[in-house]
């Protein structure tokens, strides 16, 4: 396909279900040519096959039939289960290479949002790394450019941040002061009590506290995809604990008047006011 052809389907709206993906397109995204611009079309990704001829364009020789037919075996898993299933395929193999890191910094850098994606869940295969190297690592897929790849990023951090919550937060500090809003948001995101499609952290649920060691950095951020995060975090927060989720709102409404801040309490306190579970006060601020 020449680059014309792929500069003109970099341009495309995503399709709104799968049998409207043109033929063109999905050729292109299981080559690894482009990047998915929705959903419906990250869930039509063939992978094995993607597999395969992302290592080929690569140059690695050795193993990829037998990859990708490990990589057929995850077929009947879901989305998110294949996804880090080919990340820690991907991770043995590199083990066994003498130019790893060369070859990871190829599949991180991919023009295939999948493929990074996988190269981000093949750091959280690796139980080896601390904390602060695997923060180090995964910094530039929660900064990536494409929304699936920084999902997975959250994700690929989630369960190694639970281990050690105080620990995790106090590093988390420099993320949610940190200029790029995707990284300030993959830090809340990363450690909400319920979370989506993932694991809740019973810690978190009973006592949401701790998560003001970041929280407080972004009360009043002045990006609405930080902010939807923290409220989401603080709304998670309040089907387990919600007077603690109304005194907090209350003394940052009090303590911090912004317009950010005001949205952030809205969204935070939205399953609260469903319940009929606020006072006056705070019904009257938020709306």
């Amino acid at each position: 396909m020449h680059t014309v052809e792929l500069e003109r389907l970099k341009a495309r709206k995503g399709a709104r279900k799968r049998s409207e993906i043109p033929n063109d397109v999905l050729w292109a995204l299981n080559q690894g040519k482009i990047e998915t611009v929705n959903l419906v079309e990250w869930l039509a990704i063939d992978m094995p096959f993607l597999l395969r001829n992302s290592l080929t364009e690569i140059g690695w020789k050795e193993q990829i039939d037998d990859l990708y037919d490990q990589s057929l075996k995850l077929q009947d898993q879901g989305i998110t289960k294949r996804l880090k299933g080919i990340g820690t395929i991907l991770f043995q193999a590199l083990e066994e290479k003498e130019n790893r890191t060369e070859i990871f910094e190829t599949l991180a850098n991919h023009r295939s949002d999948m493929v990074r994606a996988w190269a981000a869940f093949s750091i959280a295969a690796d139980q080896t790394l601390s904390l602060p190297d695997r923060l180090e690592i995964m910094g530039r897929f929660a900064a990536d450019g494409s929304f699936s790849v920084r999902e997975c990023a959250w994700d690929a951090l989630r369960s190694y941040l639970v281990d050690d919550l105080a620990y995790s937060f106090e590093l988390l500090t420099e993320w949610v002061k940190d200029e790029d809003p995707n990284i300030r948001r993959c830090a809340v995101e990363a450690t909400r009590p319920r979370g989506v499609w993932c694991k809740h952290i019973p810690t978190l649920k009973k006592n949401p506290d701790p998560g003001l060691t970041i929280l407080e950095f972004v009360r009043s951020d002045p990006s609405n995809y930080v902010q939807r995060s923290v409220g989401n975090w603080l709304n998670d927060a309040s089907k387990s604990s919600p007077d603690w989720v109304i005194n907090t709102c209350l003394r940052w409404r009090q303590d911090s008047p912004t317009k950010e801040t005001s949205w952030i309490i809205k969204h935070a306190l939205r399953t609260l006011k469903k319940q009929n579970s606020l006072s006056q006060e705070l019904l009257l601020a938020i709306n």
